[in-house]
């Protein structure tokens, strides 16, 4: 059977939205497929429709998008799944704006289109291309969405129908002097070495106990590293108990960083050991070599690419601990205990002091 043709860079392309609503973590996914657009398209304006968390991300300079423009709440993208209501006539206004910028290309990168596909050819672009599952409405270009792929080279996949292409598989975004700036007022320089750990997570199931997580920042700790513990307000009492849990100081962080700064904090760090949440996600962009904890089967979606400086802990328990429902086949639960909270810790330290000594080495030579 012969190869399919390569797509050809498109003429003419001045502008490019990309529709990529939902959070941090979200966002991470798209960068090495934006990026791909910004080479294979360097004059044309990237626009990316988003979430609120994405449009922070890329303001100041940070990322290849020229801009980053919030979606208002829409049926399966941003809206009424999400416990706000759909406002048709803000969405018509919304539309009718996105229709006046003219944009040559369109890209889908939200999902198998049964929702996002129309929200996109609503805008009427020269050129649609996206992912689809059968039941979704077409686009000029589509690829099959198949739920377990990682969700880096999904949208690499998707820029490709465009002729953008890039060997960088993995998510770069660069930190501004302010990001550095405020990190410095949270945790001051020191030739003392930083680590950080994160231990919150959107989902409950996908946390690793509080007390795992203060041994091996003790273990850290011992080995003559600066321990930070970072996360959101939400979670300051999660981190209250992993900080209070160890036997060495650390750096309370819960609540003190914006995204910027956290983004700042995290790229002066040797290494950051977090659940899989949009800041181990963040932590890699920003050069940092992470641990990060998975259920297994999210590591297919939501893992690095690369294992040179990303190392991955595994759970791959295929039942509820509270009730036994399986997750595979079943109609699952309502439980909310972890899933991960079988990894070692000896798992989660060594793969951290690997990494450590792995750079030490290279520092030195």
């Amino acid at each position: 059977m012969p190869s399919p043709p390569v797509p050809e860079k498109l003429e003419d392309v001045r502008k490019i939205a990309v529709l990529r609503a939902g959070g941090l973590g979200d966002a991470i996914f798209t960068l090495p497929a934006l990026w791909a657009l910004k080479e294979t398209y360097p004059e044309a304006e990237i626009t990316l429709l988003s979430g609120p968390l994405q449009t922070g991300l890329f303001s100041g300079g940070r990322g290849p998008v020229a801009r980053a423009i919030p979606v208002p709440p829409s049926t399966g993208v941003n809206g009424p799944d999400t416990g706000v209501a759909e406002d048709e006539e803000e969405l018509e206004r919304f539309f009718a704006q996105m229709r006046e910028e003219r944009f040559d290309l369109a890209l889908q990168m939200h999902g198998g289109g049964g929702y996002s596909n129309p929200f996109v050819l609503r805008l009427e672009a020269r050129v649609t291309a996206g992912t689809r599952t059968p039941d979704a409405p077409p686009l000029d270009c589509t690829i099959p969405y198949v739920y377990y792929q990682s969700e880096y080279l999904r949208h690499l996949e998707v820029v490709a129908l465009v002729g953008a292409r890039t060997a960088n598989l993995e998510p770069r975004l660069p930190v501004t002097d302010g990001d550095l700036v405020e990190a410095g007022d949270a945790v001051a320089e020191s030739e003392v070495p930083l680590v950080a750990l994160h231990p919150g997570a959107g989902d409950e199931r996908r946390r690793w106990p509080a007390d795992k997580f203060s041994t091996v920042g003790d273990i850290l700790a011992r080995e003559g590293f600066r321990v930070a513990v970072v996360g959101v307000e939400e979670d300051r009492s999660l981190i209250s108990e992993v900080v209070d849990g160890m036997s060495h100081e650390s750096f309370n962080l819960g609540g003190r960083l914006a995204l910027g700064g956290l983004a700042g904090l995290l790229s002066r760090c040797e290494a950051v050991v977090s659940n899989d949440s949009g800041p181990l996600h963040l932590a890699e962009a920003v050069g940092t070599a992470t641990v990060g904890i998975y259920w297994g089967p999210n590591l297919i979606n939501a893992g690095s690419t690369t294992r040179a400086r990303h190392r991955p802990a595994l759970s791959w328990r295929p039942d509820c601990p509270v009730c036994g429902a399986s997750f595979f086949g079943g109609d699952g639960c309502e439980h909310s205990a972890s899933v991960v909270a079988d990894v070692p810790v000896e798992e989660v330290a060594g793969s951290a002091l690997d990494l450590l000594s792995e750079a030490a080495d290279t520092e030195r030579h």
